[in-house]
């Protein structure tokens, strides 16, 4: 058989297969007929009267297309090609072509409006839905909430919902992501400042927190969270050197790191001896150590004025009662609120009742106290049982104390800074 033969046999192949009819291979089998691709998107309509077919209709459209029984359904293939609904509903799933929608964004300092074309990404849904949960940090089932779905449905029909287990994974994948690009970001940068605290929560439980400190390539101050983790006790400097050497071992910036600011406690002297060795061994010690450890200044005012607070309690003890005695009764704290409003002070203060171990809390409570000295004296008159009513005398050192401590509160959130660097405002405290 020639090439010119064969070339016949599979058109004659083709034709009949586009009318619905096997070819000569298949037909040996009798009532096997092939079913066209075509009639997955097309409805076979017959007459009221169940004679005969009259007619395709389309799936999509509903649109009605001549067709007969055994017919040719090259027309419905190229209905298909150009059927708009069909078209659409490709666009959602990416399979083929798509409808272009336009979009308006705001963009740059100048509020500038630009017209653009939008396209349904789920899977950017997905990870700025997983940004949103970390940043808010909103409960994952929050997720399959049915108002939460429902909202998001009439945001975009497209939207998929998710489960929160899904939503887990997600924001452990944007966790590793993330944490790749800031490892690209330190493999080129040459020094590295690490500061550190411990503290414990409500439930009983250590955390350590380990923020390292970096100029970028423009020469601005950066810093991020390398780590925060539980540390179980006892919070040993041994238990807290190893966190730390850890944790620069899986960011892979053991040689990079040039100082660490820790608080005055025992434990982290002795954390800092350990790191220090195994820096030095490693040839890793940058600037003779002569500045490795750096004492955290904010801590060290913390001390002294706690120390000088002790001295002066008792000057206060009748306004921090005072304070206890309001706070521990709503109903007390109603009748006081009561008084407020009828000597028409402002009600968007309110009373602060200070803790031992924050001395600026102490700052807190005594400013808010003088703001509403006048009501103590009336709500006496309401009370009997209230027996702590401040002299004018105790009110007098309260305003001195608060004064005294608004000076170190200014030195302090200057020291708290993060955005700029503190190391010379320390040095200036020591000269001045």
């Amino acid at each position: 058989m020639s090439n010119t033969d064969e070339m016949s046999n599979l058109d004659d192949m083709d034709e009949l297969e586009e009318i619905g009819i096997e070819s000569s291979s298949t037909m040996s089998k009798p009532n096997k007929r092939k079913k066209p691709v075509v009639w997955d998107e097309f409805d076979v309509v017959t007459g009221s009267d169940k004679t005969g077919v009259i007619g395709a209709k389309c799936s999509h459209c509903k649109n009605m297309l001549a067709y007969k029984r055994g017919g040719a359904t090259s027309h419905l293939k190229r209905h298909l090609k150009v059927c708009v609904p069909r078209r659409v509903a490709e666009s959602g799933n990416k399979k083929g072509p798509q409808q272009a929608l336009l979009s308006f964004k705001v963009t740059g300092r100048s509020r500038q409006t630009l017209l653009s074309t939008y396209q349904y990404d789920k899977d950017k849904v997905r990870e700025l839905l997983a940004k949103m949960f970390i940043v808010h940090e909103y409960p994952f089932r929050m997720v399959e909430h049915q108002l939460f779905v429902l909202f998001c449905q009439n945001l975009n029909p497209r939207f998929q919902p998710i489960k929160r287990h899904t939503l887990r994974a997600d924001c452990i994948k944007l966790f590793a992501v993330e944490k790749e690009k800031l490892k690209g970001v330190l493999a080129s940068v040459d020094r590295i400042s690490l500061t550190s605290d411990l503290w414990t929560s409500n439930q009983t439980l250590g955390y350590m927190c380990l923020t390292c400190h970096y100029l970028d390539a423009d020469w601005n101050l950066q810093k991020r969270i390398l780590n925060f983790c539980c540390l179980p006790p006892p919070h040993t400097g041994i238990a807290i050197a190893d966190c730390i050497l850890k944790c620069l071992s899986d960011w892979d910036i053991e040689d990079k790191v040039s100082t660490i600011t820790l608080d005055n406690a025992s434990s982290n002297d002795s954390a800092v001896r350990i790191l220090k060795d195994h820096f030095a061994e490693k040839g890793n010690l940058h600037f003779n150590s002569k500045i490795f450890h750096v004492r955290c200044c904010a801590h060290v005012l913390n001390l002294m004025v706690q120390d000088g607070l002790s001295e002066i309690r008792d000057v206060i003890e009748n306004i921090r009662e005072s304070v206890k005695y309001m706070k521990m009764s709503p109903s007390r704290l109603d009748k006081f609120n009561e008084i407020v409003k009828q000597l028409k002070l402002s009600t968007s203060k309110h009373l602060i009742l200070d803790v031992p171990t924050r001395w600026n809390s102490t700052h807190a409570m005594l400013e808010s106290a003088l703001q509403f000295k006048a009501v103590f004296p009336r709500f006496k008159e309401r009370d009997s049982n209230y027996k702590w009513l401040p002299t004018e005398e105790d009110w007098t050192r309260a305003a001195e104390v608060s004064k005294f401590l608004e000076v170190f509160k200014e030195a302090t959130e200057a020291f708290s800074g993060s955005k700029y660097p503190t190391s010379n405002l320390e040095s200036k405290v020591e000269d001045e």
